[in-house]
């Protein structure tokens, strides 16, 4: 969708990697059925290297668990190499009288089914790792209500209507600074370099949770290694590139260089794992 977070992220690696390649890299969005629709495109192209399509931890790990079926295979599509990482903030109302993961715990089990925690949609990254918390800490009575889309999530966070909210950290950041809602973590493995007091989801006593959205780009089924590699070659220079590093540092996220092989392993790992969590929480999308 144009102006979203794969849009923005994809036209700045899109005009890096025209210059890098020396000639025009196109970005046509495909948008619709949570991402499915572009693949559907992108398993259907010539697999000669001039078509690569943008994946990322929905349409190549939970979408197979959500939809009861997909218009493509995820495995089939030929990884090229990750581009980056990024992660997200629990966030609380500024109602909610609590300064630490261990008090919202406590705060939401002694509340019952008073407390609401909000999500972008169902299979949403802030719905699966309000999900995972929701497990790991026991929170059995906790109320979940989904939204259209992250920004009325986040108002009505701001707002009060909700209690607590996991959002990304570029959304989060400006309603953070000003003061209308709280962080109680970061759900990266590490902490968050312009948030250093903050403390990581697992460090505030949950768990084995680390939540990040990721990105990278594939090729249609069937593409031949020898395109792979030069594209994953160019990708990696472009990644490298100080510029872009600057850039991507600004929208919080991490550069995710490496070997086809390093984002197909990630990939695998993410569906393991985030796999099991929708299937534990029962979520469905239609």
């Amino acid at each position: 969708m144009a102006g979203s977070s794969p849009d923005v992220l994809t036209r700045l690696i899109g005009n890096a990697l025209s210059l890098q390649l020396g000639q025009p890299v196109v970005i046509e969005n495909r948008g619709g059925a949570g991402g499915n629709i572009g693949m559907q495109a992108l398993v259907s192209a010539a697999p000669d290297g001039y078509t690569l399509g943008y994946g990322n931890n929905a349409t190549l790990t939970t979408n197979e668990f959500l939809f009861s079926k997909l218009p493509y295979d995820p495995r089939s599509l030929v990884p090229v190499g990750g581009i980056a990482t990024t992660s997200s903030f629990l966030l609380v109302s500024n109602q909610v009288p609590v300064t630490t993961v261990e008090e919202l715990v406590t705060y939401v089990k002694s509340a019952g089914n008073l407390v609401q925690y909000g999500s972008g949609g169902i299979g949403t990254t802030s719905h699966l790792g309000a999900e995972l918390f929701k497990t790991r800490m026991e929170l059995k009575s906790a109320q979940h209500i989904p939204y259209k889309g992250s920004p009325q999530a986040l108002n009505d966070l701001v707002g009060g209507n909700l209690h607590y909210y996991f959002e990304n950290i570029v959304t989060a950041a400006p309603q953070l600074q000003a003061g209308k809602v709280r962080a109680l973590a970061v759900t990266s493995a590490k902490r968050y370099f312009q948030y250093p007091d903050l403390p990581t989801m697992q460090e505030a006593g949950v768990e084995g949770f680390v939540m990040n959205a990721w990105g990278g780009l594939l090729l249609p089924p069937g593409a031949p290694r020898d395109v792979v590699v030069h594209l994953n070659t160019a990708l990696n220079q472009v990644l490298k590139t100080p510029a872009i590093r600057t850039q991507l540092e600004k929208m919080a996220y991490t550069p995710l260089a490496g070997l086809p092989e390093d984002f197909k392993a990630l990939v695998d790992s993410e569906r393991a794992h985030w796999g099991a969590v929708v299937k534990a929480s029962g979520a469905k999308v239609e």
